[in-house]
């Protein structure tokens, strides 16, 4: 496994880590045993860095609590990532960040949740925040009680990115990038070079897409992917999205070697610190710990981006 320097932070961590949005029951019910073992599979195969958030699983905080249970006698041995900022959100009543003190509260709650006593990088969940100062001094205080070691923000906006940094100290940021989204390349990920940011990147799959194991025929029923069916644009968007993914099959087949082609191509961006893929099985969460062994030539990864 090819390991990484965090950005500002130091920390040593390896290319490819673990997301746990995917062991909350949002992408469909996964019982404990599986999320254990799936937490322990990419563990075993060589991943020390997990990520998770305070609102991912049905009910909210399930990835934390599920997190914090399998990491038991092997925190010290990791990193651990989490977010805060979206909490209830998704029933519409979303906790009010109007204090410092609202903050604490809030990652005090996920430090139970992960049965740990720090958090090494907490990232504000907010994208689109116009004024981060109440995350940014929450975080410092936070950092001063030895709770968190460092902190950042999780966004696809370069001045959302932009201002936090220059309000507070970003050691890391959290980015959707892909073969199928590369807008990142041209200006975010040039700017985290530039400023010492380290760089996660989320959606290296496109929620699945990049498996290349389905087809335009393919219905999802999770209450992630479901919408991509909620109507003729979006089905329309939905079935180019598969025209896409065809033409990449040219380079791997579908399965493991698609899905190692997919994250290669983006720990290949020298910008670029880890990948946090979720999985759903231990048998999932190996195949993707096994693409952090090397990168991709120069020449592929010239060909992919012509094809994207």
């Amino acid at each position: 496994m090819l390991h990484r320097t965090f950005g500002k932070t130091n920390l040593d961590i390896t290319a490819v880590g673990l997301g746990t949005w995917n062991i909350g029951n949002q992408w469909g019910d996964i019982d404990d045993a599986t999320s254990f073992g799936t937490i322990r599979s990419a563990f075993d195969s060589g991943v020390t860095l997990f990520d998770t958030a305070e609102n991912y699983g049905i009910p909210g905080g399930t990835s934390e609590e599920r997190l914090g249970i399998a990491l038991s006698g092997i925190r010290h041995q990791v990193t651990v990532v989490s977010k805060t900022g979206n909490w209830g959100r998704r029933i519409g009543r979303v906790i009010p960040r109007e204090f410092p003190d609202t903050i604490r509260v809030c990652v005090h709650a996920s430090l139970h949740r992960l049965r740990t006593d720090w958090i090494d990088v907490m990232l504000c969940h907010e994208g689109e925040i116009e004024d981060p100062s109440v995350y940014i001094e929450g975080f410092e205080i936070l950092q001063k009680e030895g709770r968190i070691r460092s902190y950042g923000i999780s966004t696809n906006n370069l001045d959302v990115l932009k201002r936090f940094n220059e309000m507070g100290t970003c050691s890391v940021v959290q980015v959707d990038y892909s073969l199928m989204n590369r807008n990142a390349e041209a200006d975010f990920l040039p700017y985290c070079q530039e400023n010492n940011i380290g760089v996660m990147i989320r959606g290296p799959l496109a929620k699945g897409l990049l498996s290349g194991r389905y087809d335009k025929a393919t219905k999802f029923t999770d209450s992630i992917r479901a919408t991509w069916h909620a109507d003729d644009k979006a089905q329309a968007k939905y079935e180019a999205d598969i025209d896409r993914v065809e033409k990449l099959k040219a380079f791997a087949s579908p399965g493991e070697e698609m899905v190692q082609m997919a994250l290669r191509y983006v720990i290949s961006h020298p910008a670029v610190s880890v990948v946090i893929p979720g999985a759903k099985s231990a048998e999932q969460a190996a195949m993707n710990a096994s693409a952090g062994s090397e990168i991709l030539s120069d020449d592929l990864v010239a060909k992919l981006r012509e094809l994207t």
